[in-house]
């Protein structure tokens, strides 16, 4: 698919590109231009959340913003225009802006469609450069046709706010009331989206406020008054409040009286809901638990963040729970495997892909080290280090979490002793690792305080039986009190 087509020889638009594996859509995040600004080849003009990750877009080629499509917090379909560009500024006038009655802003219109006039009906286009696939994505249903005005007052007002010019008129003519002068004919006040979401965010009514905007048009300082407490004769008035400076993910003021607060679930949190709903009910799980001695690992870590041989790299215990995790998998290759529901077979991967479970602010994702079993000590801890950083930073891209075998998740950093995980979907194994904690623990016939975890390993019964999961688990357990082991066993 391609993402950018040309209207003319002096503007060219900007689709929304396939960015992920298997997805049709992505929530525009934020803008990193304005109409005005100048970009050139390759420049990041926005960052965009799918399903799976954030990703940053760049531009691929030079000119001016012409305009934005849609503003922050749209959900825009694959294949859609979200920017034009001109490309030879200054050559003449530039035709108006189109109109963005596509945009799904606020309201919960659904998005138009990509508009590719060559896509088969009834597929839509996918992402990664996987062509089109059957659709398979239920759409809510669009309003009526009474919504029709109301959606296109809304989009035109949406233009006016992202080009900088005032929003046009309304069809309908304004009541006699001067409360209800930005009312449409449905009753719902006229008021531009950024303004919608200053009134949701101070927790006002745009029904009570009074538009002092041109055609009745409610400002941003309409909602201020609105929102500013009442003040004594004679009292110094209270200042507007500014509008909230939001990060990525803003949200609404919540008042003190409120006793629910109800967060939309899109982006990566639905797609986890999905998978792990997925996973639950699909592959039967069963997870065994040990407990295990793992003070000659702690004793390890400690040499090893003093080797000139592991200079540079980020040594802890999940690093050599991972190498025994992976010694484990070699003694046991049949854990490796996959289960194919429509061929009824189970597939066996040759290599690891080794998948840790990391906390984000954009939910929990798992990206995985390719090949790992394939990398020696200092490799899998750089490796290790580089998925951790680019995961708090929030670039963890598709592609990294895609194609995972075997999933360590480390509930021991919240001081957790163990737990039940989930399979990811596709994998046959996960492994959750407890806190590690000083406990007194009997050793060479004493009672001695020693470094103690549980270790608890979740695995797909339709191809992983109980001999073979307990055979993995006990492994990583005795590696992990024996770590001379990861050479005897290797």
């Amino acid at each position: 698919m391609t993402t950018m087509t040309e209207t003319s020889a002096r503007f060219r638009e900007f689709k929304m590109p396939d960015v992920g594996e298997g997805l049709t859509e992505a929530e525009i995040l934020k803008w990193f231009v304005q109409p005005g600004d100048t970009v050139t080849d390759g420049q990041v003009v926005c960052e965009v959340e799918t399903a799976k990750a954030a990703v940053e877009l760049p531009i691929p080629f030079d000119g001016v913003v012409h305009e934005l499509r849609f503003p922050e917090g749209t959900t825009v379909d694959v294949g859609q225009v979200i920017i034009a560009i001109d490309v030879a500024p200054g050559s003449g006038d530039a035709p108006a802006p189109a109109p963005a009655a596509a945009a799904p802003v606020q309201e919960p219109v659904e998005a138009a469609g990509s508009g590719d006039s060559d896509a088969p009906k009834g597929r839509t286009p996918v992402l990664v450069g996987y062509g089109v696939a059957e659709s398979s994505t239920k759409r809510r249903p669009r309003k009526g046709a009474s919504a029709a005005p109301e959606a296109a007052a809304v989009a035109a007002a949406v233009q006016a706010e992202l080009n900088g010019h005032a929003a046009p008129a309304a069809a309908a003519p304004a009541p006699s009331v001067p409360a209800q002068a930005g009312a449409q004919d449905g009753g719902r006040p006229l008021a531009k989206p950024p303004v919608r979401k200053l009134a949701k965010d101070l927790g006002i009514d745009l029904a009570t406020v009074v538009p002092t905007g041109k055609d009745g048009i409610i400002t941003r300082e309409d909602v201020h008054a609105a929102a500013a407490p009442a003040v004594a004769p004679g009292a110094a008035p209270v200042p507007p409040a500014p509008a909230p400076v939001t990060a990525e993910a803003p949200a609404a003021a919540v008042p003190a009286s409120a006793r629910e607060t109800r967060i939309p679930v899109k982006g990566v949190r639905k797609a986890i809901a999905q998978a792990m709903v997925g996973s639950a009910f699909t592959a039967p799980h069963v997870t065994e638990f040990v407990t295990v001695d793992v003070t000659r690992t702690m004793k390890l870590v400690a040499e090893l963040k003093e080797d000139k041989d592991m200079a540079g790299v980020r040594v802890n215990p999940l690093l050599i729970i991972a190498k025994a995790l992976l010694v484990a998998i070699k003694r046991n290759p049949e854990v490796n495997a996959a289960w194919d529901e429509a061929n009824q077979e189970i597939v066996q991967k040759h290599y690891v892909n080794l998948g840790i479970a990391a906390a984000t602010p954009r939910g929990l994702i798992v990206p995985n080290i390719k090949d790992a079993h394939d990398k020696t000590l200092p490799q899998l801890a750089a490796a290790l280090g580089e998925l951790v950083t680019t995961a708090r930073d929030g670039k963890t891209s598709p592609a990294a979490m895609a194609g995972g075998t075997v999933t360590i998740t480390n509930v021991g950093v919240f001081g957790v002793d163990t737990g039940t995980p989930i399979l990811n979907p596709g994998e046959s194994a996960i492994l959750a690792v407890g806190a590690i904690k000083l406990q007194p623990w009997v050793h060479k016939g004493k009672v001695k305080p020693r470094q103690v975890t549980t270790l608890a390993l979740s695995f797909d019964h339709r191809l992983v039986d109980g001999e073979l999961g307990s055979k993995v688990l006990a492994d990583v357990a005795a590696i992990l009190e024996q770590p001379k082991r990861l050479i005897t066993w290797a």
